[in-house]
Formats: structure tokens, C-alpha cells, sequence
């Protein structure tokens, strides 16, 4: 289905001042009052690696929300927030029309609604799974069908928006939905609808318009990411076959690497780590790889821990260490090719869970709605403080935001706001 001018249907409840515009993130942290943060923009934070400024000594001894809304249907995508707004998506009651909501911070009154008719059927739900981005004074929204609004972030009103799949010529079957998180960098909007002739996408973030479109393969699900590279910024990510990068400027695909074992779901985020790039993946582990002096990766990996094998979960790095999620919590050290310094196992820490870090300590949010505070440069396995926030839940997916001192979380019915004083 092709979106048609005003289809958004945009619903203000209500209006506050000017939107703050997303800030870049500040490194270290871990004691004290919080550093300046005042934007959780879109996945996994400003700089898309879960690295926080701040994180708290200790949990507060029980849940005492600052606010708390019933939401329509489980949800799988990743929260958006500044100071003043909160994006959350959702699914109506149907389950065939995706719903995105705004919320104030500070009270959780609704600001406004935005709702997307996606009739259809994909493995796992139907609801949106990428997180919004929020940019200047306009918020993106992503539902797993395709469908794209550029909407207002004070009002919701839309801007522009499209059918990603139909005007890019995507023909592949939908299974489990489109899922890259859309990606701001050199002033264009990059977006992956895996068309044969447009794998990856920019296009200027005010009007939709097409910059330039980047032949290849299927889309994977994991988001893109943008890092430098033997002195080449580019955007780095996956097709459904292979890992890549890409010329910021024009699109061209610099380099392909294809894994020794195949059909990884690709999933999990790259992740930047200097001049380096860790991937991990079900199939294939997790790796360190390095690049070229004209920025090309290089295919035999630095390092390689085949323990360490996430379908979904993307791991954080805290320090010099990785952390990461599959049936127990790794913690691994990158400066010494990737050896495990401790492994971990707690009711927590299945096949997936959320983790936030700085270089002192990890909150990690576990899909039945736990926080676990973890010394993150304990030589064993460490917890400093837990504290469970919903009962009888095993659904939380979506990936939450921190702002300040409010950690916003998102179960399967409602989302909440916590202050981790």
C-alpha cells in the first residue's frame, strides 16, 4: 500500500514549547550528579553504542515511577526522548494500524498520536520495530510494513512520509518486518529498504527527497551506524547477506565482507570501537576487525570468541572491556583479543536483554522487566543493586532511554519513567 498525502492522521492532545534539538554524547561518567544529557535521540543513544554519561551508584530500593501509560500492544521498537518529549511505538488493539505516541517527560500526558494503517502478518508481531529518531525539531517513525513519517516533534503534525518498500521497488517477502533504525549523518537521512536498486538510501530529512540510492541486496534487521575508518568516514552496516560500508557522500559501496558461516540473521549493531569495528552474530561470533589504510576492511579477523553468539542482542563496551548477552553475560577483554575475563549466569540473562554502560558500571534491563547494576570493572562478576519493576512480565524488547536521571522503559502494555536518583 502506497501512503497518500495526510494519512498519518496526526491527533494533538496537547502542545509545549520548542522541541530540543538531539545533542552529541559525552564519555566517562559514572559518579556524581549526571552529566549534561539531555537527548536520547534514537537507537541505542546519541552515538548509537548504549555508552551513557552517568549511571547511579546504586538503585533506588523499589520502584517509585515519576509516571507510568498504558500502552494498546507489546511494542519491539527502542524509545526516543529529550528533556520535554518522549516517542514510544505501538499497536492498536487490532493489531492493524501501527500507533505512535508522544508523551511530556515530565508528567506523561499525552502530547499527540500518530496512527498508520498496516494491515498484514510478520513472525514475532506486527508492531514497528525501529526506534524513532528525533532531529532538530522533527521526529522520523519507522513501522515494520515500511511505512515512513517525517512528523513535527511539538505537534506531530507530518511533514512528509512514504511507502519505503514501494517507492524503492522492494520485492522480497516480509518475515519478521523492517527493522534498520533511520540514521541522520552529513546532513542526510539514511534509510535501508533493500530495493535491488536501492539497498540503502539518503535523502534530505526536511522533504523526503532523494540524495542519491545505493544498489543491492535485501535489507538485514540490524541498524546502521557511521564511523572513520583509515581516515574514511562511512556508513557501516549489513544486507541480509553481508557486512558493508558506504560512502557518505555518494553511496558507493566501498567494501563487502561475507562471513565464513552463512545465513546470519544480522541482527545485532556493528560497533565502532576506535579505528576498529566488533561485530557479533549467531553464527559467526563475535570478531574484531581492522581496516586499510584507504579504509577497507580487512577480511581475516583481529580476534574471534565464538562463545559469544547473539541472534538479537547487541553487546556495549565499557572501558576496555565488551560486555554482551547469550544464555549468560560475557564480559571480555578487547585489548587482549577478545579473552574472557568473566562469565556470568543469573535468571537475568537469557537469549536477550538491554545493557547501558559507562566505563564504571552496566545497567542491563532483562525481558521480564529487571534492572541489574553491574561493577563493570570487577575482576568476577559483580552486582551492586537490582531491582524489579513490572511483575509477571517477560516481553520488554524495546530498548529503553536514559535522559538525565529518568531511565524510561517500555514493557509489553505500558511504558514507565524512573528516576534513578
Amino acid at each position: 500500500m502506497r501512503s497518500k498525502p495526510g494519512e498519518g492522521i496526526p491527533v494533538v492532545a496537547g502542545l509545549l514549547t520548542e522541541p530540543q534539538g538531539s545533542t552529541e554524547g559525552h564519555p566517562g561518567g559514572g559518579v556524581g550528579r549526571p552529566a549534561p544529557n539531555n537527548s536520547w535521540p534514537g537507537w541505542r543513544g546519541p552515538n548509537r553504542d548504549g555508552h551513557v554519561p552517568w549511571l547511579p551508584e546504586t538503585l533506588p530500593d523499589q520502584a517509585k515511577f515519576l509516571w507510568r501509560k498504558k500502552l494498546f500492544n507489546q511494542g519491539l521498537g527502542g524509545i526516543a526522548a529529550t528533556e520535554k518529549y518522549v516517542v514510544v511505538v505501538d499497536r492498536d488493539l487490532a493489531d492493524a494500524t501501527d500507533i505512535f505516541h508522544c508523551f511530556a517527560a515530565d508528567t506523561g500526558d499525552e502530547i499527540w498520536i500518530v496512527r498508520q494503517i498496516a494491515p498484514g502478518r510478520l513472525d514475532y508481531g506486527n508492531s514497528p520495530r525501529a526506534t524513532p529518531l528525533i532531529w532538530e525539531n522533527l521526529v522520523f517513525l519507522y513501522g515494520a510494513f515500511g511505512h515512513f513519517h517525517c512528523v513535527e516533534l511539538a505537534t506531530g503534525k507530518v511533514v512528509w512520509q512514504s511507502d519505503l518498500r514501494s517507492q524503492f521497488g522492494v520485492t522480497d517477502k516480509l518475515v519478521w518486518g523492517m527493522a534498520c533504525s533511520p540514521l541522520i549523518v552529513g546532513g542526510k537521512l539514511i534509510l535501508s529498504p533493500g530495493g535491488k536498486e536501492a539497498s540503502l538510501v539518503a535523502v534530505e530529512p526536511r522533504t523526503g527527497k532523494v540524495i542519491w540510492k545505493s544498489p543491492g541486496n535485501p535489507a538485514a534487521f540490524a541498524s546502521i551506524v557511521v564511523g572513520s575508518f583509515g581516515g574514511k568516514q562511512q556508513i557501516i552496516g549489513y544486507d541480509n547477506i553481508s557486512l558493508g560500508g558506504w560512502d557518505i557522500a555518494t553511496g558507493k559501496r566501498l567494501w563487502t565482507l561475507v562471513p565464513e558461516v552463512a545465513k546470519d540473521f544480522n541482527v545485532p549493531t556493528p560497533i565502532v570501537w576506535g579505528d576498529k569495528l566488533v561485530v557479533a552474530t549467531e553464527n559467526n561470533g563475535t570478531r574484531i576487525y581492522g581496516f586499510d589504510a584507504e579504509g577497507n576492511i580487512k577480511p581475516q579477523p583481529l580476534a574471534e570468541y565464538f562463545d559469544l553468539a547473539p541472534d538479537t542482542h547487541t553487546p556495549v563496551i565499557a572501558g576496555d572491556r565488551l560486555f554482551g548477552v547469550w544464555s549468560r553475560l560475557y564480559c571480555l577483554s578487547l585489548s587482549n583479543g577478545l579473552k574472557p575475563l568473566w562469565t556470568a549466569q543469573d535468571e537475568a540473562f537469557f537469549d536477550y536483554a538491554t545493557i547501558l554502560a559507562t566505563d564504571e558500571r552496566l545497567l542491563i534491563t532483562s525481558q521480564a522487566g529487571e534492572l541489574l547494576l553491574i561493577d563493570a570493572k570487577a575482576d568476577q562478576f559483580k552486582i551492586l543493586s537490582r531491582l524489579k519493576l513490572f511483575e509477571d512480565e517477560n516481553g520488554v524488547y524495546s530498548h529503553p532511554a536514559l535522559v538525565g536521571e529518568r531511565l524510561y522503559v517500555r514493557s509489553s502494555g505500558e511504558v514507565v519513567c524512573l528516576p534513578l536518583k
